[in-house]
């Protein structure tokens, strides 16, 4: 019994993504105390401690050899910072002069990938470490390169164990990606089942925007999914658990183009079908194949099979059925939606497929083409283009460099006039707060506050209640473990943690845990209105004011998805990496386009004037994405598309007319007035489709209503362009 319990309680914890990374943490921290208190040499453990911090946070999901290649990467810019800030630090002059070309550098290094990002960032952090962990005062005696040397000791230190993770447990964090990927695709089918809600009156507009809220969490994970992947993959053809988790990846590929498809305007249905139980059967399917994928998703994270409940295909039965009974009653008005409403059926049939595909053990067996888009740099050359690329004023990444580095003069200037010894807690806490959008930083300015208060009540707390210095240093290392499995997800305590952390551990070796309570307090109140200060007056980056211009790239994509899934049509079903990548731009502008307005909604009155006009082009762009899934979902169906100049001349016009949207929006001047062709040849498409066989009518009838979004997009595009948004 006390077995079976153990082995299920260790089941559930190897379930837990953050498991293994607050493992890792752990060894490191708990290793930098254990050689310090055995050396007797306490004042080793701020800078190990640092530098362990410093090294976590530059980490990110690789193989081991990339994990490696890393690794060697950020040693060296650590050393390549540390050492000469250490030198300076008693030079403010020069030390400042170095600490704002590193941040303006390293920030703008950013533009080279997410691997050189979390590096670039974690090495600004660690020259701050660096100038807070020079001892000052007249009777050090130490060597200036001792501290920099061992903030590198502990980064090495950290690095090791990762890289002996990533030796021991190479697809762990995959499978953890790939299970968080399919709970979220759960999470998306059981709220677009809401949207199959049989009840008149529904708000379809405010369901249609919280789907593509959604939606761009689904795209976040599939993103991370396809990098964690890419990194594993190298010159020889994937084989095994890997080939397997590849395959997974792109069923939910296929599930997500099903999932985020449209056939209909259900508002419409929910009339027309109001005394039938078809509605009701579209969303039990939905809801089903959601629960589905969550199950999926925690079955990858425990290691276990799924065996599918028999439940499913009843209800899939249960759907043809009630469509075959209202197809018996030959109403005329059903034509249409019953028209939808078969190939609904036939998309959610394929879906359950896909889904039994993914809960089978698949051997070696290739499912289409594994190629990946390759985003990393292929050169120093390429890696060099992509940093040019960003300097320019109209850059998000250089408004943000150049911010930081002014808010870092800035605090270092109010640094000099408070406290000049321990006044670092400013610069890091401006480097913390601020963030490229504003809301991001207003948000973190409440919680970096309020979580230093906790952390340094807490501190008061546990240095009276723990005296004893080896209770305090496991207090120390918990408080580390903490902040890193709380960071991304829980800032407040994060802050708190970490503030415990710094408190206990400068307790541990200068005795002055007490008196660094007031100064941490108000030199973070400092570094964060410095921070909040900087984000309105040094190149505010207002979402408001770019709306126009990532609302374009979203039209400019969906625009490409059309005309390659029309090329589809024509020379038949390949999910080749044209079409693939088509379709992952596309749903990451949607994306980007949500995120926008999210951040938008956080900004101050005068800047999001523009939210109503926002909303309603972020679900007129999401609206128009599922036709196009939908369409793009049908792609195996008999239909001769080629020999239909209707079909061909209305996809032409609506790619045509949704890039003038984009160049209007991007060129900043006025959208002409509809001329009536994309509504005309929406009619067309919608007569043509009653006369015609199951596989072009379906074509047909989504190509119209591909057609008549084209309307409101363009009147909601007229609305921001006239509000000035564009600008």
């Amino acid at each position: 019994m006390v077995d079976g319990i153990t082995a299920q309680w260790l089941q559930r914890l190897g379930a837990q993504v953050a498991w293994a990374y607050g493992l890792r943490v752990l060894l490191a921290l708990g290793g930098a105390m254990a050689w310090s208190w055995g050396t007797h040499q306490v004042d080793l453990v701020v800078p190990l401690f640092l530098g362990v911090l410093a090294s976590a946070l530059a980490e990110t999901d690789d193989s081991w050899r990339g994990r490696l290649k890393a690794l060697l990467v950020t040693l060296a810019c650590f050393a390549l910072v540390a050492f000469p800030v250490a030198a300076l630090v008693d030079q403010p002059l020069w030390f400042l002069v170095v600490l704002l070309v590193c941040s303006f550098v390293f920030t703008l290094l950013g533009a080279v990938g997410g691997r050189y990002r979390a590096i670039a960032s974690a090495t600004v952090i660690l020259a701050l470490y660096a100038a807070l962990s020079v001892p000052q005062g007249a009777g050090d005696t130490q060597p200036w390169w001792r501290m920099p040397a061992l903030l590198l000791a502990g980064a090495g230190w950290y690095g090791l164990l990762s890289l002996a993770w990533c030796v021991l447990t190479p697809l762990l964090p995959l499978r953890h990606g790939m299970a968080a990927l399919y709970e979220e695709l759960g999470a998306y089918l059981r709220l677009k089942a809401s949207v199959f809600e049989p009840v008149r009156g529904v708000d379809v507009q405010q369901r249609r925007l919280a789907l593509a809220q959604t939606n761009a969490r689904v795209v976040a994970a599939l993103n991370s999914a396809k990098e964690s992947l890419f990194s594993r993959m190298d010159a020889h053809p994937p084989q095994g658990r890997l080939l397997q988790l590849l395959n997974l990846y792109f069923i939910a590929q296929d599930i997500h183009e099903r999932a985020s498809s449209s056939h209909y305007d259900y508002n419409e249905w929910a009339d027309v079908l109001f005394h039938s139980d078809v509605l009701y059967r579209c969303q039990r399917v939905l809801t089903l194949q959601g629960m589905a994928c969550t199950q999926l998703g925690e079955a990858l994270r425990r290691r276990r099979p799924l065996v599918r409940d028999a439940g499913h295909a009843q209800a899939l039965a249960d759907l043809h059925d009630s469509i075959t009974y209202l197809e018996r009653q030959g109403q005329s008005a059903w034509q249409r939606p019953l028209r939808s409403l078969r190939a609904l059926a036939r998309n959610l049939s394929t879906l359950d497929a896909q889904l039994t595909t993914a809960t089978l053990p698949m051997q070696n067996a290739v499912l289409g083409d594994i190629a990946l888009f390759d985003r990393t740099p292929r050169s120093l050359a390429d890696a060099w283009g992509r940093v040019r690329a960003q300097l320019h004023a109209r850059s998000v990444l250089f408004r943000h460099a150049v911010r930081l580095t002014l808010a870092l003069a800035a605090g270092y200037a109010a640094m000099q006039l408070t406290d000049p010894r321990h006044g670092y807690w400013i610069l890091l806490t401006t480097l913390f707060v601020c963030q490229p959008t504003y809301g991001a930083t207003v948000s973190r300015v409440a919680r970096r506050v309020l979580g230093t208060a906790l952390g340094l009540v807490a501190g008061w707390a546990l240095l009276e209640l723990f005296p004893n210095p080896t209770l305090q240093a496991l207090l120390a290392v918990a408080a580390g473990v903490l902040f890193f499995l709380t960071r991304t997800q829980r800032y407040l305590l994060a802050t708190a943690a970490i503030t415990l952390m710094v408190l206990l551990c400068f307790n541990q070796t200068t005795g002055e845990g007490y008196t660094l309570i007031l100064p941490r307090l108000l030199d973070t109140v400092i570094g964060s209105l410095i921070a909040a200060a900087a984000m309105f007056l040094v190149l505010p980056d207002w979402q408001g004011k770019r709306l126009g211009a990532v609302a374009a790239e979203a039209l400019e994509a969906h625009a490409l998805y059309l005309r390659e899934i029309m090329s589809q049509y024509a020379t038949g079903k390949d999910d080749d990496l044209d079409y693939r990548l088509a379709r992952r731009v596309a749903h990451n502008a949607d994306a980007a386009l949500s995120a926008a307005l999210s951040h938008m909604l956080l900004e101050p009155r005068w800047v999001r004037r523009h939210a109503r006009v926002g909303l309603q082009l972020l679900v007129l762009s999401h609206t128009l994405l599922s036709y196009l899934s939908a369409l793009g979902a049908h792609r195996g169906l008999p239909a001769d598309v080629a020999a239909d100049s209707l079909a061909e001349r209305a996809a032409r016009e609506a790619a045509d007319q949704i890039e003038q949207m984009a160049q209007a929006l991007r060129g900043r001047h006025a959208l002409a007035q509809e001329d009536g062709a994309a509504e005309e040849l929406a009619l067309a498409l919608e007569q043509a489709a009653d006369a015609s066989g199951d596989g072009l009518s379906l074509v047909q009838a989504q190509l119209a209503l591909v057609c008549r979004q084209v309307a409101p997009l363009r009147a909601a595009v007229r609305s921001l362009a006239g509000q000035g948004a564009a600008a």
